[in-house]
């Protein structure tokens, strides 16, 4: 079966490439998408609409190739028993180092059930101009280890930034199998059906990721049962550089849209917000990269939820957070 990775940094347009990727499905292939995310409150899923021929499995809580491994290798064995795909896609976290995964889909368990195929990493250009992100160690491995790097975030980059985007993919050593500009996230679905053995793995786990594989970490889950209404659940979590802050509330607490969106834009230009709310506008949709906010309607009906990632520098006290969003509810 074949197993697709699609990795990136924060906020580089993984979930969009792999929403366009969905939209040209083979009409007679079933796909699972397993999505890690860093934030411990678990907001990915909802970032898909529910469909009969696509599985999605969430895992938050941490690293998925060192944190969530054996999560990972029980959520993975339980889906191809239970949903039968054709073809899986999983999307590390923008922390998430692939070389964890990759050793783990190529031991034992999974050797002679599944094929790897090439690594895509998504590289929006504007993240260059961050020397904090370009000196990331985890941001440099992901596009070291990508046998293929799709540009992301074209509209919202300047020719200059495209530019240097593509040569820093261009020394990268040994050349990447292609580099395509991946404009709001449409990637010709041949590049994924059509691709070959992923050849990435030369480089080791690093030793910030070791140190969180020795850490406990929370077993990935979408909670069932939402918090009472009016008191919101917080989650938190910091490795990396980064921390996350996860809020849940009851379905039935109703958020001013307007009012929402103007105080998420008041948060640093750094921060990576994605979220899901009940609003008097109907449920929405909500996420923010490198300042820029857009808003879609859903179907998620389950609870509001949002995460926050920041660097720590400059963190926003969760508590304030908590305290603000409490006023904007209707």
């Amino acid at each position: 079966m074949p197993v697709h990775i699609v990795t990136g940094f924060l906020g580089s347009g993984k979930t969009t490439l792999i929403h366009r990727l969905i939209e040209q499905k083979p009409v007679d292939e079933k796909w699972a998408i397993l999505v890690n995310e860093f934030g411990q409150i678990g907001i990915d899923q909802a970032m898909f609409d529910a469909r009969d021929d696509v599985v999605i499995k969430g895992l938050p809580g941490g690293c998925l190739c060192c944190q969530l491994a054996f999560v990972l290798q029980a959520a993975l064995v339980n889906l191809l028993a239970r949903s039968k795909p054709d073809r899986v896609i999983i999307e590390p976290s923008g922390l998430g180092h692939p070389a964890g995964l990759l050793d783990l889909l190529r031991g034992e368990a999974f050797d002679a059930f599944v094929e790897v195929r090439d690594v895509i990493a998504t590289l929006d250009p504007r993240r260059l101009d961050d020397s904090r992100v370009r000196q990331h160690d985890t941001f440099r491995d992901q596009l070291d280890m990508a046998d293929a790097v799709a540009l992301t975030m074209l509209d919202q980059s300047t020719p200059e930034q495209l530019s240097a985007a593509n040569d820093f993919v261009a020394q990268r050593w040994p050349p990447r199998k292609w580099v395509q500009e991946a404009p709001q996230g449409e990637l010709p679905i041949s590049l994924l059906i059509q691709s070959g053995h992923a050849a990435a793995g030369a480089i080791s786990i690093p030793t910030n990721h070791q140190q969180l594989a020795a850490a406990p970490s929370l077993e990935g889950s979408f909670f069932d049962f939402p918090p009472p209404p009016g008191k919101p659940q917080r989650e938190t979590g910091t490795a990396l550089g980064y921390t996350s802050t996860g809020l849940r509330w009851h379905p039935s607490d109703q958020f001013d849209l307007d009012q929402l969106a103007a105080y998420l834009a008041e948060l640093p230009r750094e921060a990576r917000i994605k979220g899901v709310f009940h609003t008097n506008h109907g449920w929405k949709r909500l996420n923010r990269m490198e300042g820029t906010l857009s808003v879609e309607s859903c179907v998620w009906r389950q609870d509001s939820r949002l995460e926050i990632i920041l660097p720590d520098p400059l963190n926003v006290p969760h508590t304030d957070l908590e305290a603000r969003l409490m006023g904007l509810a209707c």
